[in-house]
């Protein structure tokens, strides 16, 4: 005889705070040749170093995203006119409470714009594993209640499959972009307040359950 079963849904859903803060840095340039283009995009490049080195112990990781130099052509003809670049670069920060500071700075370097920050967890969050954790053990509490309600007991313990697929973190950038075209050393104070980020599992487990007890007819 066949083992009768169930199979029961649970969720689990958190807010907590973001582990990380991704902010991006772009710098352009532009000049008739391409090794002017390039010699001025080194030199921004440094600039921009040089005001990360200062938040050293707030910054986990940077990461180039990557050098870009176009020429302008003449509508018809092959004569280059200028040449155009680019350089970016995304920096992960953890220390949100220079995290302002840290973009003002940035946005002050000649012909350099930054946009950010793009709050997020790490994938390999304690978050996640607790909140999966939560979501199973809700999912066998409505297992026992269904077993419960016709007279039996939980047995064996089937199957847990994850409803989703994607991590289950949620969360975005809180809106912000700064751009200058040159220095300057006005006071400023940028303060930004980390997005919660939403936290969930689904989860779905199939398990063994004692012989009914079914009321007769």
């Amino acid at each position: 005889m066949t083992e009768p079963i169930v199979v029961a849904t649970g969720e689990a859903v958190r807010e907590v705070l973001p582990e990380q803060a991704v902010v991006s840095v772009r710098s352009e340039s532009k000049g008739r040749s391409r090794e002017s283009v390039l010699e001025r995009l080194t030199q921004r490049s440094a600039a921009i170093g040089v005001v990360l080195d200062q938040f050293t112990a707030a910054i986990e990781r940077r990461e180039s995203a990557g050098l870009h130099i176009r020429p302008q052509m003449k509508r018809r003809g092959e004569e280059v006119l200028a040449y155009h670049g680019s350089i970016g670069i995304d920096v992960i920060v953890t220390d949100f409470t220079v995290l302002g500071d840290l973009m003002l700075k940035l946005g002050s370097e000649e012909l350099t714009s930054v946009h950010g920050p793009w709050w997020r967890m790490r994938p390999d969050s304690r978050a996640g594993s607790d909140v999966r954790q939560a979501a199973v053990a809700d999912a066998l509490v409505k297992a026992a209640e269904y077993a419960a309600a016709v007279g039996a007991r939980v047995d064996r313990l089937v199957e847990i499959t994850d409803s989703l697929s994607d991590g289950g973190f949620r969360g975005g950038v809180a809106g912000a972009m700064m751009r200058s075209k040159g220095g300057g050393d006005e006071a400023q104070a940028l303060e930004l307040e980390p997005e919660l980020q939403t936290v969930q599992a689904t989860v779905k487990v199939t398990v063994t359950i004692t012989e009914p007890t079914l009321p007769t007819a």
